[in-house]
């Protein structure tokens, strides 16, 4: 992939887009789902680090994951390739974590899938013809 053929497609341009709109909301899930931690643990009920650290991580990532999504639209294949990584297994994994008994919440798990949910468009769209093959 080089950085003139991703510029100059506008189908792969829109399919960019759509996949920084869609780390966005996985990021804007993660702080609300970080402050119903806090509320909750504010109205005396319990919260476990798990839920914190995971609570924190969610919306750290999510500026990183759009700066690799640029380094990607500028033409970077190994960006490219992480991005379409992450995508892909992140929902995976926060989804079977989060059905291990016991682990957290239904409401966490609910909020954190949802999050994670958010990331399935960027892997398909990485994987279609709107992104030029990788030379």
């Amino acid at each position: 992939m080089t950085a003139t053929a991703t510029l100059g497609n506008s189908r792969t341009q829109d399919a960019f887009t759509t996949a920084k709109k869609c780390i966005t909301l996985f990021g804007a899930i993660g702080v609300i789902t970080l402050a119903t931690v806090a509320v909750m643990a504010s109205l005396g009920h319990e919260t476990t680090p798990f839920m914190w650290i995971r609570g924190v991580i969610f919306p750290a990532l999510a500026p990183v994951l759009l700066r690799v999504t640029a380094r990607a639209e500028g033409g970077s294949a190994k960006a490219f390739d992480r991005i379409r990584t992450i995508s892909t297994v992140m929902p995976l994994a926060v989804i079977g974590v989060d059905l291990i008994p016991g682990i957290c919440p239904a409401w966490y798990a609910v909020l954190q899938g949802l999050s994670a949910l958010a990331l399935i468009p960027v892997a398909i769209l990485t994987r279609t013809s709107a992104f030029p093959k990788a030379k």
